[in-house]
């Protein structure tokens, strides 16, 4: 594996994680997250669906398109406990994930435009490849189980719906889209985590997460002698002795 070279692995993470956020972005705009079913028996009148998702709300009649009635207001006066919480999960999520493919970016950009002798100018910086890879693999992870563990209580959530009132509630697709994109977000920390994995052993110090000074740095220190420590002003004390 390439650990010196801008590697196939971090490039597909950060394609991985684009797509991702994009599909959190999209999850939580769709006005698809719960759907409730009226059922008439009227021969004269059209079966009603009402579409719930986490900022608007739409009413359609079966066969149309068009919302018989669009509230754009729901957001505020949200009445269901799973939707409020990911009104919270997901933006908290896609910001993390953002933050996560920031720090992927400078790795990459660190990689391919770094030099391949260490700049002694430089030996002080605590950020390196792979210190960004690592970080932002975490990050994602954290990412994706912000926004998946919310997404799947939702469809448990619809069971108590059913059980409190009738058997008229059901999630709907954006459910999915957030699922599978917390996966492509867990997918991108596992590929960068494996990425880091193959390249931790390289023996250059610099390559650590974290690295300390290399032992040739320290040959550029002044050594200190012994009476460098003492006061800058010596007195000497003659010592007189009294023969009797």
């Amino acid at each position: 594996m390439g650990c010196r070279d801008v590697h196939a692995a971090t490039v597909l993470s950060f394609l991985c994680g684009i797509a991702s956020v994009a599909g959190l972005f999209a999850g939580t705009l769709l006005p698809n997250w719960r759907k409730l079913r009226l059922i008439t028996f009227n021969r004269n009148e059209k079966n009603l669906t009402v579409y719930t998702g986490l900022w608007v709300k739409c009413a359609r009649y079966d066969g149309s398109s068009d919302c018989l009635m669009y509230d754009r207001t729901w957001y505020l006066s949200v009445d269901q406990l799973d939707l409020r919480v990911l009104q919270f999960a997901l933006p908290l999520s896609i910001l993390i994930a953002m933050g996560a493919l920031l720090l992927c970016l400078i790795g990459m950009c660190n990689t391919a435009f770094n030099s391949s002798v260490p700049n002694i100018k430089l030996a002080k910086c605590l950020v390196n490849s792979a210190g960004c890879h690592l970080v932002s693999g975490l990050l994602f992870f954290l990412a994706g189980t912000v926004s998946l563990t919310p997404s799947i209580w939702a469809i448990f959530y619809n069971t108590h719906l059913n059980r409190k009132f009738e058997p008229v509630f059901a999630f709907d697709y954006a459910v999915f889209v957030t699922i599978a994109s917390s996966g492509g977000l867990f997918m991108t920390a596992l590929l960068l985590f494996i990425w880091y994995c193959a390249c931790k052993s390289l023996s250059s110090p610099f390559w650590q997460p974290l690295y300390s000074h290399p032992p040739s740095m320290h040959a550029y220190s002044q050594p200190y002698s012994s009476r460098s420590r003492l006061s800058a002003i010596e007195i000497d004390i003659p010592v007189v002795s009294h023969s009797t």
